[in-house]
């Protein structure tokens, strides 16, 4: 693949990065990404991604745009209010660079539709915001050799991770949370408030993380960094990081 010089103008800031440079930028252009959640996370992690020059997206989020999104859904106006987030996040992403191909989903991810719905993806990042859905995309991640981009927000603290449970010794999703919580139940940004600035610094982080997966072998940013847990605390401010070990039991990877 070369890129043309419309797109090497437009990443040029990219490209002069010796950790980036013009070998990363065609890895780029020609990685599809899979985001699972258009919220909080997703709607930030869309829009860096997109700018990184990212050349496929499939965009995954069954719910509509509400009035109480916009405090910290990025890619969302009050002219979206009642519109579903996959189309109206596609919308986004065509005024923003019509280069890039889009695919979209309005279906709620189960164990039964997840693998069809991330085929063919070289990453999937979730941002969705219950367990028994982040169980099912991480499982199928496994069973589908994917590497997972996962992350969370709440109140003033996020979580940052990327898994590759389908390698050896590598930990998946289900390692770092066990089997406890696949039913779907999970407090909400509703119950419990969420600043919207830290939803951002979430998505973005994530977004980095994202393409420093899709960059390893090629760049010298490309550090997947598998089963490191980054945990960004909005109060302090700062940020630590702690390491997932494999679960031998895990019934996804183990």
């Amino acid at each position: 693949m070369t890129l043309s010089p419309a797109r090497l103008d437009r990443f040029a800031r990219h490209i002069v990065l010796p950790e980036v440079g013009g070998a990363g930028q065609v890895r780029l252009a020609g990685s599809h990404v899979a985001i699972i959640g258009l919220g909080g996370i997703g709607s930030p992690a869309l829009q860096y991604l997109a700018a990184s020059g990212i050349g496929r997206l499939t965009l995954v989020d069954d719910d509509v745009v509400d009035v109480t999104n916009l405090q910290r859904q990025t890619i969302f106006t009050t002219r979206d209010v009642g519109y579903g987030k996959a189309v109206s996040a596609r919308r986004w992403l065509a005024n923003f660079d019509d280069s890039l191909a889009v695919d979209v989903s309005d279906a709620r991810i189960t164990p039964d539709n997840a693998a069809n719905l991330i085929a063919g993806v070289d990453l999937v990042l979730d941002g969705t915001d219950n367990f028994a859905t982040r169980l099912a995309v991480s499982d199928a991640c496994v069973a589908s050799g994917m590497p997972l981009l996962s992350a969370a927000v709440g109140r003033f603290q996020g979580q940052v991770a990327a898994f590759a449970g389908h390698l050896p010794g590598e930990a998946c999703y289900r390692c770092f949370v066990g089997d406890a919580f696949d039913a779907e139940d999970c407090d909400t940004c509703a119950d419990d408030g969420m600043l919207g600035a830290m939803a951002g610094w979430a998505g973005s982080f994530a977004a980095l993380q994202a393409i420093k997966v899709l960059l390893a072998g090629v760049a010298a940013l490309g550090d997947p960094g598998w089963g490191r847990l980054h945990i960004l605390d909005g109060l302090a401010p700062g940020m630590r990081t702690i390491r997932i070990a494999k679960d031998a039991s895990c019934k996804a990877c183990g």
